[in-house]
């Protein structure tokens, strides 16, 4: 008997594995796209000889130049599709509602395309009247106002922003799983009411719209933007602190929570409500105090006495602001030798300025040969509707003044500037692209642009003036690692390495959280800047179709945000086969790891010794001091991060691991924490 359920579980099996093998999944592909321009088979061809047909879980095909129109009938067919990827092409047409019925279907990305018409739901059996899918991005299109969401109550992503929608999608109170919502830039206009029953997000971005009513009211929001739009009501001032007062840049008008409220009503004489952060000075109204009034004879007394505890209270005051002042003036003193003055955000520029445009840095001049500095456009990739010009830059910067330069780069000189809006961000010359054509300088800006995880630097955008290649990236607050590990005062120049883009802190306006204590440099902190950096570059090298090459990773080239997570920068232009390959990058990202558990500038001789002691099982011996070894535990833990660096540095590159094995390496070390 046990005999015979052996051979009929086997049997099972074998039909399962025929199942999943014999698919018609390739052929249902070849005909989906058969009208669509630029698609290619052999992007589907298995790899497998033992099941030459395989079921396919996922269709990535994003940045193709595939268009024309899609024939979505024969991939509902497709029993096992789990996710599509499409972004970034020109295909269009509309999108037939069977086709969100697929059970298999979890995650659908058809963002920057021309797809239109209506989203619904249509069940393609009795059994399914839900949609599986929980990411859904179908941004940068022409969808229209018939979005039907009511049977999307999987969702945890959704992103609809740049459609012409003009009303909110209807069912948006069944999506209660929902976490992040994009309806930026739809022409929406009515009520928000809706969204208030979304306890669960955590993102919202309704900017650039024509809503109205008061702000929805969700406690677990961590980023909103309502910008550009005609809310009215209340605003507290810890919803400005949270979420910034470029959140609200033109959202409509409100009455701050420090301001009392005056509902409006045209039968009324009462004022209007004060626009965002407007404060009334009110008096307070005193009860007059009873004082018995004294007797003639002692009128004289009385003032003398008075005059003279006044004199005494207001020479006392005297002594104490100056005493104040002096101290103040004494630290602002001490500071002013690393500080570097906020740059000026109103500069005065005529338009008719003529160029060619010069300006000094601390070792060189750098040129712009334009004659208007209006003519050439900042073009932004996240804000696209930001009419911005190099002109803008000029001002920013002071003129790209040496108060704004944060660094003489390996690629040129990087500036501090604060843009309209709020918009902080770091700007840096490219010197090294200026033979770089405009057309090829473009496409490689689009490329480094599509670049997006956590733990990447994003590129904001770029401006091409003359010669002049100029990017635009989001300001760190924390500066870099090497700044940061080291506890150099801020704005301290790392001498004897040039050949990096280090920026920091320049002034408290714009400090972080506080990160000197020992607390924030200990074990805890430093393996999760570690596991950060792994999962960059990992996602470098392996996420598509062709790794992505760092060449330069160093401490210098790895910032940290409010949250001290970090962020690789400088990646995307380098040439891969002269800059090195992926285990050349291992490599870099072990004697990085290893400086963040010695403490210790990691050149040649230091890697060498810290191999050494790691080897001869002395690894403790090699860690940093200001690190605390609580317990026998921590301390394995440490020295566990140290063999990762040790194999991540070995002689022989095809010794070293890949990154997609250095990420786990790292998280199985140290469990308890949350990644």
């Amino acid at each position: 008997m046990e005999l015979f359920f052996k051979f009929l579980l086997l049997l099972c099996f074998l039909s399962f594995a025929e199942s999943i093998c014999n698919t018609t999944d390739y052929e249902l592909i070849s005909k989906a796209f058969s009208s669509v321009s630029g698609f290619k088979n052999s992007s589907f061809k298995s790899i497998n000889t033992s099941c030459p047909n395989p079921s396919i879980k996922e269709i990535k095909l994003p940045s193709r130049n595939l268009s024309g129109l899609i024939s979505w009938v024969f991939l509902k067919n497709m029993s096992n599709l789990q996710s599509i990827d499409l972004s970034y092409n020109s295909l269009q047409g509309s999108v037939p509602g069977s086709f969100w019925s697929i059970p298999s279907l979890v995650e659908v990305n058809l963002a920057m395309n021309k797809f239109g018409g209506s989203v619904g739901f249509e069940p393609i059996s009795e059994n399914n009247s839900f949609s599986s899918i929980q990411k859904l991005n179908l941004s940068h299109n022409r969808f229209t106002n018939s979005v039907h969401l009511s049977e999307f109550s999987n969702l945890k992503v959704l992103d609809l922003s740049r459609n012409s929608l003009e009303l909110l999608p209807s069912g948006l109170e069944n999506l209660t799983k929902l976490e992040y919502l994009n309806l930026s830039s739809c022409k929406i206009s009515g009520n928000s009411k809706p969204i208030s029953s979304l306890h669960s997000l955590q993102y919202l971005d309704l900017s650039d719209n024509k809503m109205n009513g008061s702000l929805p009211s969700l406690s677990n929001l961590k980023f909103l933007n309502v910008s550009l739009n005609n809310f009215t009501g209340q605003l507290s001032s810890e919803k400005i602190k949270k979420f910034g007062k470029s959140a609200f840049i033109q959202a409509g008008n409100f009455y701050t929570s420090k301001t009392p409220f005056f509902p409006i009503s045209s039968s009324h004489s009462k004022p209007p409500p004060p626009p965002l952060n407007h404060q009334f000075k009110h008096k307070p109204i005193a009860k007059p105090l009873k004082i018995k009034k004294p007797k003639s004879k002692n009128k004289v007394l009385l003032i003398s006495s008075v005059s003279s505890g006044a004199f005494l209270v207001v020479l006392a005051m005297v002594v104490c602001c100056a005493c104040v002042c002096r101290r103040r003036r004494k630290k602002i003193v001490e500071r002013k030798r690393w500080a570097i003055s906020k740059p000026v955000q109103q500069y005065s520029i005529k338009t008719d300025i003529s160029g060619p445009f010069s300006f000094e840095t601390e070792s060189r001049t750098w040129v712009v040969n334009i004659k208007e500095s209006s003519t050439a456009p900042v073009m932004m990739f996240e804000k696209p509707l930001m009419n911005l010009t190099f002109t803008d830059l000029i001002a920013a910067t002071s003129h790209f003044g040496k108060e704004s330069q944060l660094a003489e780069g390996r690629s040129g000189p990087v500036y501090r500037a604060i843009l309209p809006g709020e918009l902080h961000v770091v700007i840096k010359v490219l010197e090294k692209f200026k033979d770089v054509e405009r057309d090829d300088a473009v496409a490689i800006f689009d490329d480094i642009s599509r670049i997006k995880h956590p733990n990447l630097l994003p590129l904001l955008g770029y401006c091409i003036a003359g010669k002049e290649r100029l990017l635009l990236y989001e300001f760190m607050s924390n500066g870099d690692l090497h700044t940061w590990l080291h506890g150099l005062p801020t704005g301290e120049p790392d001498v004897e390495d040039w050949s990096s883009d280090t920026w920091d802190l320049q002034n408290e306006e714009f400090s972080g959280p506080h990160i000197s204590s020992s607390d924030a440099k200990g074990w805890r902190m430093r393996h999760q800047i570690a596991v950060g950096i792994a999962r960059g570059l990992a996602y470098l090298h392996h996420a598509g179709s062709k790794p992505i090459i760092h060449g330069h990773l160093v401490p210098s080239n790895i910032l940290l945000n409010d949250d001290l997570e970090p962020r690789i920068a400088d990646f995307g232009f380098h040439d891969d086969a002269l800059i090195g390959n992926t285990e050349a990058d291992v490599f870099c990202f072990g004697v990085v790891l290893m400086e963040l558990l010695t403490g210790k500038n990691c050149s040649d001789e230091t890697v060498s010794w810290v191999r050494r002691l790691v080897k001869e099982g002395e690894g403790v011996k090699a860690l940093d001091p200001r690190l605390k070894l609580s317990s026998e535990s921590v301390t394995s833990q440490m020295v566990d991060s140290l063999r990762v660096g040790y194999l991540c540095t070995a002689e022989s590159p095809l010794k070293r691991p890949t990154m997609q094995q250095v990420v786990g390496l790292l998280k199985d070390i140290h469990p308890g924490s949350e990644f």
